[in-house]
């Protein structure tokens, strides 16, 4: 049978792995992650070989419920059977939510064209015996109380083309820090729980999380609500807040374009890098 491209979602509680991407440090054991079960699981299926790619490579300790990985296969089996016959043999902290045969020009990082992230943190709770506790994996803390009217001022600084190299790990190692951010924005789902949700086209190393330490602090206090554009135009890891821990993130969907999209993609990307560049100059 000619081969064929599988396109999975995919959810994982990211506790006890090592984020999604496989890692083999040299000669040790590879590292238990997201991508290295499911890719075991798979070619326990199909009975081949192949290689299961991943759109985001989220980190360790961070939750996904709309994950996207891809292989290809000369497997005939229904692609309905996909979901529950992997999900058998993944381990009980991930599993494939759905499958769909793609074509062949499907680029399962390239093609994205947007990824909604939410993250949950506990406020308010200055004692110890108030800290989370059965969702202490799934939801972050501070002490303080959050004022998310200003945490949603600031948040609308965010939305936009913008040079995000103050929300991101140093030695990042891309090309580019220019990201565009569709929405910010800051919700009160529970009672003491504020939800910070981020779209975008895609976003740099540890940015999340930076937004929303470098947002908490706006909400504590600590920073004024109408301080993020300069924070942006800093340009410098050091005039953003503090990376928050990783527990509170959750990947929610990725969008994708056109299959084949992905050339088109970069080489705006690249044209657009430039001349965000030129107007620095």
């Amino acid at each position: 049978m000619a081969s064929r491209r599988i396109k999975l979602t995919v959810a994982y509680d990211g506790t006890d792995f090592f984020g999604w991407q496989k890692q083999h440090p040299p000669n040790e054991e590879p590292l238990r992650t997201a991508q290295g079960v499911l890719e075991h699981a798979v070619r326990e299926v199909v009975r081949e070989k192949v290689s299961v790619h991943g759109a985001s490579r989220t980190d360790s300790g961070v939750h996904a419920v709309g994950q996207v990985a891809a292989f290809d296969t000369t497997s005939g089996m229904d692609v309905d059977r996909f979901p529950p016959a992997i999900s058998s043999r993944l381990p009980e902290d991930i599993r494939v939510l759905a499958a769909e045969v793609v074509p062949d020009a499907f680029n399962v990082i390239g093609d994205v064209v947007g990824k909604e992230y939410a993250y949950r943190v506990a406020y308010g709770r200055r004692e110890a015996h108030q800290r989370p506790l059965f969702d202490r994996h799934h939801l972050a803390w501070v002490p303080w109380d959050l004022d998310s009217d200003a945490m949603n001022v600031a948040a609308a600084s965010l939305a936009g083309r913008h040079d995000f190299a103050s929300f991101t790990r140093l030695n990042h190692g891309r090309e580019s820090t220019v990201r565009t951010v569709t929405a910010c924005e800051v919700t009160l789902s529970e009672p003491q729980v504020a939800t910070i949700t981020v779209r975008g086209e895609g976003f740099l190393w540890n940015m999340v999380r930076i937004l929303v330490g470098t947002l908490v602090e706006v909400g504590a206090g600590r920073r004024c609500a109408d301080s993020m554009p300069a924070v942006i135009d800093a340009a410098e890891r050091s005039a953003a807040g503090v990376t928050m821990p990783p527990e509170g993130l959750m990947l929610n969907w990725i969008e994708y374009g056109p299959p084949g999209c992905g050339r088109e993609k970069q080489l705006k990307a690249r044209r657009s890098a430039e001349n965000d560049q030129n107007a620095l100059k």
